[in-house]
């Protein structure tokens, strides 16, 4: 479950436009807390293959359709320690922290946030 301004995130509160967000993950694991910064597409276009009788007979076409998914909602980071804590049944709260309208903005406030955080001199914090 991710949560936004303390309350659950569900995909209808995705707003017109939005293309992914910044997110705060927090853990205790073996007794010390833990947290990660990092940012997350809300979609991601996903090649899927075509039914035998869709197929083109001209070989040159593509095989496939790209499908739009949502993708956040399963997903535990994509640092090691979170997704081996995820399996092994550790609670992980994910947090969002800012919603983005594009790539480059998704790219800054993550960056923004890392250094306003101090994620890198401080050891509480996974992204170093």
């Amino acid at each position: 479950m991710w949560i936004k301004d303390g309350k659950e995130f569900t995909e209808d509160m995705i707003p017109e436009g939005a293309v992914g967000f910044i997110y705060e993950m927090m853990a205790i694991i073996d007794g010390k807390p833990v947290r990660y910064i990092g940012k997350k597409n809300f979609y991601a276009d996903v090649k899927t293959k075509l039914a035998k009788k869709d197929i083109p007979t001209d070989k040159r076409l593509k095989t496939y359709k790209r499908v739009r998914k949502t993708t956040y909602k399963n997903y535990f980071s994509s640092n090691d320690v979170l997704k081996q804590a995820h399996k092994d049944g550790v609670t992980i709260r994910r947090e969002i922290l800012q919603i983005c309208f594009g790539k480059q903005e998704l790219s800054y406030y993550e960056c923004k946030f890392q250094f306003g955080l101090g994620v890198l001199e401080s050891d509480e914090f996974l992204n170093g």
